[in-house]
């Protein structure tokens, strides 16, 4: 069955100065602060577009990677997915790097390899994403 999502945002003022909200409506869990320069610097207390997108795409993964493996008869015990989304100001994306650390019974290394690189190329997020390089570091626990 066919889902759709939904986010609003609302933005005033200029883009150095001003400030906004992204409210994920579809769920109704949160409405969070945005500002340009949680974007361009380091900064507590607001999100960015960047960071919505690392949540995506860590999400996702984890997802396609535990689906893939519950497909094979050797569902994972646990998967954590980190995802850090690049941005460069007057440039933009940089990329998203992908770290999985995986507690899989009865996978090899080699076997979880497999299935961890299928994952990044399966998930529907990624595939949202090909216009950026996107690495992944996987880390099998057995």
């Amino acid at each position: 069955m066919a889902t759709k999502s939904t986010a609003q945002a609302h933005w005033e003022g200029s883009l150095m100065e001003g400030a906004g909200q992204v409210e994920l409506a579809t769920s109704g869990v949160g409405t969070f602060e945005l500002k340009w320069a949680k974007r361009a610097e380091a900064s507590a207390g607001a999100t960015n577009p960047e960071e919505l997108i690392a949540a995506a795409h860590a999400s996702c993964y984890s997802m396609a990677l535990s689906h893939a493996l519950a497909g094979n008869g050797t569902p994972a015990e646990s998967i954590d997915t980190t995802a850090v989304v690049g941005f460069q100001p007057g440039q933009g994306i940089t990329g998203s790097d992908l770290t999985v650390v995986a507690k899989v019974p009865g996978l090899t290394e080699d076997e979880f390899q497999k299935f961890a690189a299928e994952a990044k190329t399966g998930c529907p997020v990624s595939a949202a994403l090909t216009g950026i390089p996107i690495t992944l570091d996987a880390q099998f626990v057995s």
